[in-house]
């Protein structure tokens, strides 16, 4: 478990790998002796998330910890930043009104079910983060906090299939692959006050 001065260093991380990435100079850099934690060396998967003005800037990140969670944010801080081909590259006038949120997460789960109705009954809205896989083809993962947005696990399967490509009725057929996942989220409102 991340205590809050872990978790504020990563926030302080993720920020300053982007302002150095985007060559600024870093407002609050993270000294070395910081990184030294147990905690933040273990391996998680990790999401980046990048809010602007209240609106979803970008996320990416990995379901499965391939590496130490201080360089998971790292690489995950760029991509959200630069790599989300769902948005335009985020620039240096943006930067300073960007709210980053960072998900550790635990390791993926299968969840076995029985058909919709019993797939509908094991999630766990609020609390699971969600992997839908077809056999040996498309994917995709909501973070928990998506429930906020989408509440009913119907609408939450059905833009989930979406995302993933597939028919939005995908979820009832019951030939996909269903992981579930939790995440310890905090972002930058929580511990800085944005100006």
């Amino acid at each position: 478990m991340l205590t809050d001065l872990q978790k504020k260093i990563l926030l302080r991380l993720a920020r300053q790998t982007i302002e150095e990435e985007l060559g600024q100079q870093a407002t609050d850099p993270v000294a070395h002796e910081e990184l030294h934690a147990q905690e933040l060396r273990q391996h998680r998967g990790v999401f980046v998330t990048l809010n602007f003005d209240g609106m979803l800037r970008g996320c990416i990140g990995s379901l499965l910890g391939l590496e130490p969670l201080i360089a998971g944010v790292r690489r995950q801080a760029i991509n959200a930043a630069l790599r989300d081909n769902r948005f335009p590259l985020l620039t240096v006038d943006e930067l300073p009104e960007v709210v980053i949120e960072i998900s550790v997460l635990t390791p993926p789960q299968n969840l076995e079910y029985t058909d919709n109705t019993d797939l509908i009954n094991r999630l766990q809205p609020g609390i699971d983060g969600v992997i839908l896989k077809i056999p040996g083809g498309a994917g995709a993962t909501f973070l928990p906090q998506v429930w906020e947005q989408l509440p009913e696990p119907e609408t939450f399967l059905r833009h989930l299939c979406l995302k993933a490509g597939l028919p939005r009725d995908s979820w009832q057929h019951g030939d996909l692959t269903v992981q579930t996942y939790q995440a310890c989220h905090f972002d930058e409102q929580k511990f800085f006050k944005k100006s």
